[in-house]
């Protein structure tokens, strides 16, 4: 390649603007019955990550959608870069190297206004024996190990350390005082937003090339392409591709019926921060009967905290899934068992669930939470790859696996910044935390109309200049896909129902006749 990705990539450039005019454009090109090297099918993480590696390695690139982009499980997740201690507790220890790596990468390279560095306390209680202790102990030295070998910087993530019960009150301070031995203090990365980080890879995609087209639905794949209709005008065509990439995620066996997937669903709640006292650090709990295997309870900079998280098996995988009752009920339980308070349903701000597209493995027990979360690439003589299974925190490892079957110009995005990618960002501004180097760009935006430098709801943290940008830049069509996934004003439900008139005003006047 002989462009410069690093100068393409720049803060409000045109050239990484998601909007109207320009999904009508591309859609346009390829209706024309123009050829791409590749078309990915499917708007999430995975999809968005194959879009980038691919066009970052001079390819020509299409992505297509049926919904909007991180419309599934990718706004769905724990909003970690975890380092994959929990697979390390599992010995799965590939995965948990690879957890690893992919999370420096993510932190230090990629993306760091969307990552930080978050505080997770293990409580001693007398629910924890000293045998189960000194496991949990040995397992956080070992994930220490991981983040030493792959890189990552004490000061970014300090090693873990054992602390009093005096010092485990200040983080959390409705901690159950009774038997309380203190805890184990390590460090973590948490997402700013899972979603945010998705259409962060694909505006960047965009920059480099890539045609992003959402409200297109795959209705057919064939040898050299796929037939799609639009989501917006029901008119139908045909895109011609030398290969295929089905990112589709859950749905994947869809597409590709070869492809066998036990989906698991994994529900949270969002809580009041004063059910935990305003914790400063996450709260990780053990679940009792079940080693290595914990609920949390992470505090967020918006003033809410997400606790999960559950691993239902499903039969299916719905469009948008629902928490079972009994998932919530579960996750206050488990983690009332080291408070001196119960958790309850009046406590619930919100609720959310996705699903796993976990990889069938005929080794392993029936609990979905036995299975590997490996990924799955698999390469079919008709030109079409499958990739599906993983984690959000490797996304850009699954999209290389998959691209390196395409071509064999090496990987470029493991020092590929995306768009607004900052490490000086402010971890106290919202502009700063979610916008990172174009947080410029919403300022300006807020002082340019009084109409959007207020929130969209009284006590909400979201302004009109986050709906202004989401039509403007981010791709966002309606006022549901800003509401839902470009400033997750949904997840606290009070929230999402009171922002839908002025959200929905604010697009209106920022969206453009083109269709």
């Amino acid at each position: 390649m002989t462009m410069n990705l690093r100068t393409v990539v720049t803060p409000g450039s045109p050239a990484s603007l998601l909007t109207r005019a320009r999904r009508a454009r591309d859609r346009d090109w390829l209706a024309a019955g123009r050829h791409v090297d590749v078309l990915v099918v499917g708007g999430g993480i995975v999809g968005v990550g194959v879009a980038l590696d691919a066009v970052s390695r001079g390819l020509s690139v299409a992505l297509v959608e049926r919904h909007d982009l991180a419309f599934g499980t990718s706004r769905w997740s724990s909003k970690l870069a975890h380092g994959g201690l929990r697979y390390l507790a599992q010995r799965q220890i590939g995965v948990a190297w690879e957890s690893a790596v992919e999370r420096d990468i993510l932190a230090t390279r990629v993306a760091p206004h969307l990552v930080r560095p978050i505080a997770q306390l293990l409580p001693l209680t007398a629910a924890l024996s000293q045998q189960e202790a000194l496991l949990m102990q040995v397992g956080l030295l070992g994930g220490d190990a991981l983040r030493r070998s792959a890189g990552t910087p004490s000061t970014l993530l300090p090693a873990p350390r054992r602390i009093d019960a005096a010092a485990a009150l200040r983080l959390v301070p409705t901690l159950d005082q009774r038997e309380l031995r203190g805890g184990f203090l390590s460090y973590d990365c948490a997402l700013e937003d899972d979603a945010r980080l998705v259409v962060a890879v694909a505006r960047t995609a965009a920059a480099l090339g890539a045609r992003i087209v959402t409200r297109a639905d795959v209705t057919e794949l064939s040898v050299g392409g796929a037939r799609v209709t639009d989501g917006l005008d029901g008119g139908t065509f045909s895109i011609n591709a030398t290969w295929v990439v089905n990112a589709t995620g859950a749905a994947a066996g869809l597409l590709d019926p070869s492809v066998q997937l036990r989906p698991s669903r994994g529900s949270h709640a969002v809580l009041r921060a004063e059910a935990l006292g305003h914790p400063t650090a996450a709260i990780t709990v053990p679940v009792p009967g079940h080693f290595g295997r914990f609920v949390f309870a992470v505090p967020q900079p918006d003033g809410w905290v997400l606790a999960g998280i559950t691993d239902e098996p499903v039969n299916e995988a719905p469009e948008v899934p629902q928490p079972a009752a009994t998932e919530i009920e579960w996750i206050l339980s488990t983690l009332s068992t080291a408070l001196d308070r119960e958790l309850t349903t009046p406590d619930v701000i919100g609720q959310f669930a996705g699903i796993r597209p976990l990889v069938d493995s005929p080794d392993v027990s029936s609990s979905s939470a036995d299975i590997s979360r490996r990924h799955l690439v698999r390469q079919h003589e008709s030109g079409v790859i499958t990739v599906t299974g993983g984690k959000l925190t490797t996304y850009r490892r699954m999209a290389q696996d998959t691209v390196d079957l395409i071509t064999t110009t090496p990987c470029a995005t493991t020092a590929l910044p995306l768009v607004g990618a900052a490490t000086n960002a402010s971890r106290t501004q919202r502009f700063d935390r979610r916008f990172g180097s174009e947080a410029a760009s919403l300022s300006q935006l807020a002082t340019s109309d009084a109409l959007l430098a207020e929130p969209v709801v009284p006590g909400a943290p979201v302004t009109g200049a986050e709906v202004a940008w989401a039509v403007l830049a981010e791709g966002a069509l309606d006022a549901a896909d800003v509401i839902e996934r470009r400033t997750r004003l949904s997840l606290v439900d009070a929230w999402g129902i009171a922002a839908r008139e002025r959200v929905a005003e604010i697009v209106e006047r920022f969206t453009p006749d083109a269709t």
